[in-house]
This record gives structure tokens, sequence and C-alpha cells, in this order.
């Protein structure tokens, strides 16, 4: 049976040019099947000051409301998903980049209202 790797990355690569060139270049030539899941926020949150929208943190995670997640979407889905294909495929490795909606590829439930509502963040 061949391996699949499920790497994730966060923010301290994805927002930094040196470690996301580099560690793209390590992932293509991974051999087997692989799948890279990856962060954006430090992105969002430049994009939403931009546009004039506040972000919003509790205990450092983003709190996703109606009035951001078009903007995360944006972000993760197209910015940052389709600069990282174009970085996997100028490495060789045949890449497609797909967001957990398509096609109910990551289902997830809206956590319940708590002391702190996470706004549009789920759990996976």
């Amino acid at each position: 049976m061949e391996l699949l790797f499920v790497i994730k990355i966060g923010g301290n690569i994805v927002d930094d040019e040196n470690k996301l060139s580099s560690f793209l270049q390590s992932f293509a030539q991974l051999n087997g099947r692989k799948i890279l899941i990856h962060g954006g926020g430090k992105v969002a949150t430049k994009i939403g000051d931009k546009l004039g929208m506040e972000s919003k943190y509790v205990d450092g995670r983003r709190i996703t409301d109606a009035e951001t997640i078009d903007v995360v979407t944006m972000v993760y889905g197209g910015l940052v998903n389709k600069k990282i294909v174009a970085q996997l495929q100028a490495n060789g490795c045949n890449a497609v980049g797909v967001a957990g909606a398509d096609a109910n590829l990551i289902p997830a439930t809206k956590r319940p209202v708590q002391e702190i509502d996470y706004g549009f963040v789920g759990d996976v």
C-alpha cells in the first residue's frame, strides 16, 4: 500500500517567502501521495485591514464572523492556495488546490455558541 502524507503548515511558514519556498521544494520531492493543508491568517488579516475590517481573536484564535468570512475564503481558497499550487507546479509537483467545502471534502460542524462565539470557525 502506498503511503499518504498529510502535512499541515501554518503561518510561520506561509508568511515567510524563503521558508515557504524551501518547504515546497522539499514537499515536491516527497514520493507518494500527499496532501498539503495550509493556513494564511496573517495574509487574511492584512487584506482585511486594507478593507477596513478589524480582525478579532480570542486566545490566539481568529473569530471568523459573517463580516470576515468572505475575506478568509478569498485569501485561503484563492490567494494563498493558488500561490502554493503555482510554486509546487514550478517544482515539478503536479498539484491542484481545493478547499474543504469543495465536494464536501472536509465536512465540519460549527461549534456551539459558548462564552466565545468563533463565528464560522468549526471543528473537523
